[in-house]
């Protein structure tokens, strides 16, 4: 008797992810630290200068992080209410922010009490940020106002009134000390120089905004509201140049890597997409548990940073490079030892000893070894082998049809079985690996059960399902038929413009010949 041959299930080719050098430069971080704060974390900012540590504004609290401490090193808790938007100063020794009682804190990094309080917002101030120059503040709050302060007077400079909406953002020209930028939710940016008294440019971004950015150059600019980031020419008045929608919820965040060639958009969605600044295509992206409210990237790419709405700080750092290399080192000895002996032929003197390989069958080959059809189909029906691995459902299909016995297989069956065949059918019978099988089944199915066709709702309408299903494809093949043929229409009269424009060439150079040798 001859030993039984396992179905053989045709592997198709799977599209895999390209790698590209940002997929591994991206990919290069460890196992992320999870620290849990107080309230959902608004703003992550980093300090410019070494250690690089790092302020998380979450609930009534700031806390300051070491680059790689897992417990916060020094707390700013000095907040009646809520705190909103801690920022750096450019020389990483001043620290402001914003808070829910409409008042701003401007604290010494070294100390605990604040150095100053700015007194002006009449409700809670969300944006808070130094202008390059070191000396003054800008603010934003709920009160649709955008102020601008002196720190060594405490005193307030100049107010804009011209947003109708809550400020919720904005951002500080690193080129020209007296330029910055707000975003509202009344779907505008404003571009304000200090030196006047109101806005200098207004772009329209379509959706409440919830970050803006300056690119280091100072001439372009991003902002993020609703599902979008666009990007907009500063230089030409405000002109869009690109309008990117590659999230699914609002975009809450961004931020641009140490060489401003990469930007990174985090969301609602969970995700955290980057983007070339070149081509504005996306380049990586990182999943999340939960919504991302804020995003900080630390100078080097060294750390990435992500605040979440649960009020958890999710912290990666980067694989150092040398001990990549000593781990592939010490791989490699080990390795050339389980190959070595691999490629030796026997000699005619040498007796070889055979060590019988043991088959693990799976369970749908045994029964179909012990000729159980019916069962041999239940059991590549079943939930995961349908939806994960289909091409085992209709290798066994392809079997049974071989065999002769796949419409007694198919046949004897209640309806939630049939439904479940039904289902099976309709979603894979337009997929052209599987067309062929599946249309046979489909077509004894068809058979079997068409006289209890108006006895189940379910499988009505499955059989509904199946004729939707075929009836759009045929369609679809219909389309793409009229496409070929106007395709060949195209080609052909390519063709044959061709073999003019050769023929007109050969006549012409025929008719050059035979004047030069008259001539002659």
């Amino acid at each position: 008797m001859a030993a039984y041959k396992p179905v053989v299930v045709q592997a198709c080719p799977k599209l895999g992810e390209g790698i590209t050098q940002d997929t591994l430069y991206w990919r290069g971080y460890k196992t992320p630290v999870q620290i849990k704060e107080f309230g959902a974390v608004n703003k992550i900012d980093f300090s410019p200068v070494p250690p690089y540590n790092y302020a998380v504004t979450a609930s009534s609290r700031i806390h300051i992080y070491g680059r790689y401490s897992q417990e916060p090193i020094k707390t700013f808790s000095r907040f009646r209410d809520a705190a909103y938007c801690a920022t750096y100063r450019e020389d990483g020794r001043l620290l402001a922010a914003g808070s829910e009682d409409s008042s701003i804190c401007l604290f010494d990094v070294s100390g605990k009490a604040p150095l100053r309080q700015f007194q002006g917002h009449t409700k809670p101030v969300h944006l808070v940020g130094f202008l390059s120059d070191k000396y003054r503040i800008f603010s934003g709050g709920d009160d649709y106002s955008s102020k601008l302060w002196d720190i060594p007077s405490a005193t307030e400079i100049i107010s804009y009134s011209e947003h109708t909406d809550y400020v919720r953002c904005g951002f500080a020209s690193k080129v020209n000390a007296d330029v910055f930028i707000t975003g509202s939710y009344d779907h505008t940016v404003k571009l304000f120089d200090a030196r006047t008294k109101s806005s200098v440019m207004m772009i329209e971004h379509g959706h409440p905004v919830e970050s803006v950015l300056l690119f280091p150059s100072g001439g372009l600019l991003v902002s993020a509201g609703g599902r979008y980031v666009k990007v907009w020419d500063i230089l030409k008045g405000g002109q869009l140049l690109v309008s990117l929608k590659n999230h699914h919820k609002t975009v809450t965040c961004l931020c641009l890597n140490s060489s401003g060639q990469r930007l990174l958009s985090g969301s609602l969605d969970r995700h955290v997409k980057i983007y070339s600044t070149t081509s504005y295509k996306v380049v990586h992206s990182f999943n999340y548990a939960t919504s991302i409210l804020s995003l900080a990237l630390s100078p080097e790419d060294e750390t990435i940073v992500v605040g979440m709405t649960n009020g958890v700080l999710n912290v990666k750092h980067r694989k150092p490079e040398e001990k990549n290399e000593n781990s592939q080192k010490k791989r490699q000895p080990p390795y050339r030892s389980y190959v070595k002996g691999r490629t030796y032929m026997p000699k005619q003197e040498d007796f070889c000893v055979s060590k019988p390989v043991k088959r693990v069958l799976r369970k749908y080959d045994k029964l179909l070894r012990s000729f159980q059809s019916s069962k041999a189909l239940d059991a590549v029906l079943e939930p995961p082998i349908m939806l994960h691995t289909p091409e085992v459902t209709v290798a066994v299909m392809q079997e049974l049809h071989r065999r002769g016995t796949l419409r007694s297989a198919l046949a004897g069956r209640d309806e939630k079985q049939v439904n479940l065949l039904l289902t099976f059918v309709a979603r894979r019978v337009i997929e052209p690996r599987f067309t062929p099988v599946l249309v046979t089944v489909a077509d004894m199915i068809t058979d079997i059960y068409q006289p209890v066709v108006g006895q189940s709702a379910i499988v009505d309408k499955q059989f509904l399902k199946l004729q939707q299903a075929i009836g759009k494809e045929i369609d679809y093949q219909e389309e793409l038929l009229e496409v070929l043929g106007m395709m060949d229409t195209l080609f052909a009269t390519f063709t044959k413009k061709k073999d003019t424009c050769l023929e007109e060439n050969k006549s012409n150079g025929i008719t050059e010949i035979i004047e030069t040798n008259r001539n002659y």
